[in-house]
């Protein structure tokens, strides 16, 4: 027994950490390994590799995500020591509006106190010249930085594995680790290389979202913007969600769906309910935007660990469609946990890191279904028109719970699990309320026409 104790894999004093990805997976894991590492006693040391430079705007500092910190997550990062400043919220949303090609309706938080932020991966879009304000990612990385963490400039290019640890090369230098983190993203070259280290790793399945950024200045983003996400539920063909959010002098434009390309988004731009959202006259094509077609994780990796290496973030497990920084948090955490409760083996990983991956890939097949259910109202003007009356309804209550619209809130900004969002969805009393709604607009319809008969 004490022979295999001996044999195990684990960190010790003096321990070397590589970490491959300075976004928010690679710095919320090397965040809390510092502090776990000092509690339990450990000196240890962490480089980062990050070739990006988040302190500037455009590709050179953009890590490609719509910029939502989800309202559960914003508490989370509290409670952990990690308070976004003002200098990183670019603007707090307090509400969502909601369109549907009949109307729209405003909703607020769940949580007044807690409004969702709205933030940039990189300091800007290409050619913003506001100097004033943080990058999220800038802020986690210098956080690390006062940590401990040693930020490296360089791009991994190869990675060499021995028994005694994992060899990380660059163009200018080969450095061994105890232990290498993946935090790469979906970056196809980046994950080839970690299937080198990981002969059984899958990459996660993915797809195309689209995500650009319209400079609109201040007085246009809070006359016709507010503090509010626009979210879109429209039957446009590839859509499953559309949502315009407030940046500053910015509005970010997300589209999330299947194979999104330029004419599903031309499609969306020429829509009547978005047109109305922005200033009469205004030519969209006329702005030129910051804009790219990133790649999003739809699909939970296979065995995306092995001794002495794990990928965390997008690279292993993320959210549907919404909240990836919170799975990065998530997955980041868990592996800090792994490593030094555990140990950094494969079978530790598959352990006490592995449940983790599985219980978010197993929330987003919750997830696919919601969307499934989704899609079909989308298509039917009627039952889109019983939702939107059961949430104007709701928020002309004064007091009382409010049910669809705070299900529509953590679908919109992925502050809960699908899972939780489902078994509420079955709420008795809810489903009573939907149906009652549907079969009285069901009779009036029927009063309508044959009201016309008569005439």
């Amino acid at each position: 027994m004490q022979k295999r104790k001996q044999n195990k894999l684990t960190l010790h004093n003096g321990s070397r950490i590589g970490v491959v990805g300075g976004g928010p997976a690679g710095s919320f894991f090397t965040f809390f390994a510092f502090d776990l590492a000092k509690k339990q006693g450990i000196s240890i040391e962490i480089d980062i590799y990050e070739i990006k430079d988040f302190t500037k705007t455009g590709t050179a500092g953009c890590n490609h995500c719509g910029g939502i910190v989800s309202e559960s997550l914003v508490q989370m990062l509290s409670t952990d020591g990690i308070v976004l400043p003002p200098q990183v919220v670019r603007r707090g949303i307090e509400t969502y509006t909601l369109h549907l090609e009949h109307g729209s309706t405003t909703i607020d938080t769940i949580l007044h106190e807690h409004p969702i932020a709205s933030i940039f991966r990189g300091s800007g879009p290409l050619g913003s010249t506001v100097t004033t304000l943080q990058s999220f990612d800038a802020y986690l990385l210098g956080l690390c930085e006062r940590k401990g963490a040693k930020i490296l400039r360089e791009k991994v290019t190869d990675t060499e594995s021995e028994p005694d640890g994992i060899t990380l090369i660059t163009g200018n230098s080969k450095r061994k680790y105890d232990l290498v983190v993946g935090a790469v993203g979906l970056n196809p070259k980046t994950l080839r290389i970690f299937q080198k280290i990981i002969p059984s790793f899958i990459p996660p399945k993915t797809t195309n979202t689209y995500i650009c950024e319209y400079f609109l200045g201040s007085e246009t983003i809070t006359k016709h913007f507010g503090n509010s996400m626009h979210v879109f539920l429209l039957n446009l063909p590839g859509i499953k969600f559309g949502a315009l959010i407030p940046k500053g002098v910015y509005v970010t434009l997300v589209l999330l769906g299947t194979e999104i390309n330029m004419e599903v988004v031309d499609r969306f731009l020429n829509s009547e309910a978005v047109l109305d959202c922005f200033p009469e006259g205004t030519e969209l094509k006329n702005i030129t935007p910051c804009q790219c077609f990133p790649s999003i994780n739809i699909g939970g990796a296979k065995n995306p660990y092995s001794d002495r290496v794990v990928l965390i973030g997008d690279s292993a497990s993320s959210k549907l469609y919404k909240n990836g920084i919170g799975a990065a948090y998530i997955t980041g955490k868990a592996a800090v946990n792994t490593v030094f409760l555990d140990g950094i083996s494969k079978a530790d990983f598959k352990k006490s890191f592995q449940p983790v991956c599985s219980k978010l890939d197993r929330d987003n097949s919750v997830g696919k279904l919601i969307f499934s259910v989704s899609t079909i109202i989308l298509k039917s003007i009627f039952l889109k028109k019983v939702l939107f009356r059961m949430v104007v309804k709701e928020q002309e209550k004064e007091r009382g719970k409010r049910e669809m619209s705070s299900l529509l809130w953590d679908t919109f900004t992925g502050s809960a699990p699908y899972r939780n969002i489902m078994l509420r969805t079955l709420n008795p009393f809810l489903l009573a309320n939907l149906i009652w709604k549907i079969l009285t607009a069901l009779a009036k319809s029927a009063i309508g026409n044959n009201k016309s008969t008569d005439l």
